[in-house]
C-alpha cells in the first residue's frame, strides 16, 4: 500500500532522471555486467550511463532516437543493448540478482516451487513474429514467465501470441533446469492441464483450479503471484505493448525490467 511513509522510501526525486542509477545500485551491478574489452578506442561514454539510456527507454517507452542529449545517443545506447542482448548479459543479471536477492532474505538461492502463466500484449508496426490469442482476441505476442513463489521472474520467453499454453510451457519448463535445476514443483492454471505440460519435465504440475462455486474475480491461491510480476514489469510503457521487431528484442526487455525490480529493491535494502 502506498503511504508517505513508503512514498518517501521509494522516491527517486533527487537523480536526474527517475530511471537513474543510484550510487548503491551501480555498486550493485557494475561487478555484474561484462567488463569493457582492454583493447580498441577507448569507452566515450561510462557503462553507468550506458545503463542509465536503457532504462530510460524502457521505462518512458520512448524511440532510441528520442533519447535526452545528456545520455548516449541512440547509436551507442542501441549498440550496447544489442550487443548485450546478444550476449545474453540481461538474462544473466537477472538471474544473479536473483540469487542474491533470496539469499538477502533467508532463503535458498534457487528454489524449489514456481508458478507460470502467460500474457498476451498487443504489437504495433515494429513487425516480426506475431500471432493472434484467439481467447484474449488479442493479435500480437504473448509472455510466458516463470516465477518464484515471491514473484521474482526466473526464466521469460516472448513468442507469437498464437502459441497455446500448453505449448509455450514445455520449452519454457525445459529451459529452467539448468538455471534452477532444484526446482521440484510448479503452479499453474487449468491452461496447463494435460499431458504435454505434465511430461515436459520431471517437474510436477499442481492445476490451481477455481472454487465451483465462485462468481466473478476471486484472487487464486498461488497464482496471484505472477500476476504481480506482470503488474510489475508493466510500470514499464516500452512493455506496455511488444514495440520490438525481433523475439530476443522483446524477450531482452522483459528480462531488464524483471532485473530493475530486483535492483531497487536489494539496493534499497542494504
Amino acid at each position: 500500500m502506498w503511504t508517505p511513509a513508503t512514498r518517501r522510501q521509494h522516491s527517486r526525486a533527487g537523480l536526474r532522471y527517475e530511471t537513474d542509477l543510484t550510487d548503491a545500485e551501480w555498486r550493485l551491478v557494475a561487478p555484474l555486467l561484462p567488463a569493457p574489452k582492454l583493447t580498441g578506442r577507448p569507452l566515450s561514454w561510462p557503462l553507468r550511463e550506458i545503463v542509465n539510456a536503457i532504462f530510460y527507454v524502457m521505462r518512458g517507452g520512448i524511440a532510441w532516437r528520442l533519447l535526452p542529449s545528456d545520455l548516449p545517443p541512440k547509436s551507442t545506447a542501441y549498440r550496447w543493448f544489442a550487443a548485450w542482448r546478444d550476449r545474453g548479459v540481461f538474462e544473466a543479471l537477472n538471474h544473479a540478482l536473483l540469487m542474491i536477492d533470496r539469499e538477502r532474505i533467508g532463503r535458498s538461492a534457487s528454489p524449489s516451487a514456481c508458478i507460470i502463466d502467460s500474457q498476451s500484449v498487443k504489437t504495433n508496426e515494429a513487425g516480426g513474429p506475431r500471432g493472434y490469442d484467439a481467447g484474449k482476441k488479442i493479435m500480437g505476442r504473448k509472455r510466458h514467465a516463470l516465477v518464484d513463489t515471491d514473484g521474482r521472474g526466473l526464466v521469460l520467453f516472448a513468442h507469437p501470441a498464437s502459441v497455446q499454453d500448453r505449448d509455450g510451457a514445455g520449452p519454457l519448463l525445459a529451459a529452467s533446469r539448468r538455471p534452477f535445476p532444484f526446482i521440484e514443483k510448479v503452479f499453474a492454471d487449468a491452461g496447463y492441464q494435460g499431458p504435454r505440460v505434465a511430461t515436459a519435465t520431471r517437474i510436477a504440475v499442481e492445476i490451481v483450479r477455481r472454487k465451483p462455486d465462485q462468481i466473478g474475480f476471486a484472487v487464486q491461491p498461488r497464482r496471484w503471484v505472477v500476476e504481480r510480476f506482470f503488474a510489475w514489469i508493466n510500470r514499464n510503457r516500452r512493455l506496455w505493448k511488444d514495440a520490438e521487431a525481433t523475439i530476443a528484442s522483446a524477450t531482452a526487455f522483459l528480462y531488464a525490467a524483471a532485473a530493475m525490480v530486483l535492483i531497487r529493491r536489494i539496493a534499497r535494502a542494504s
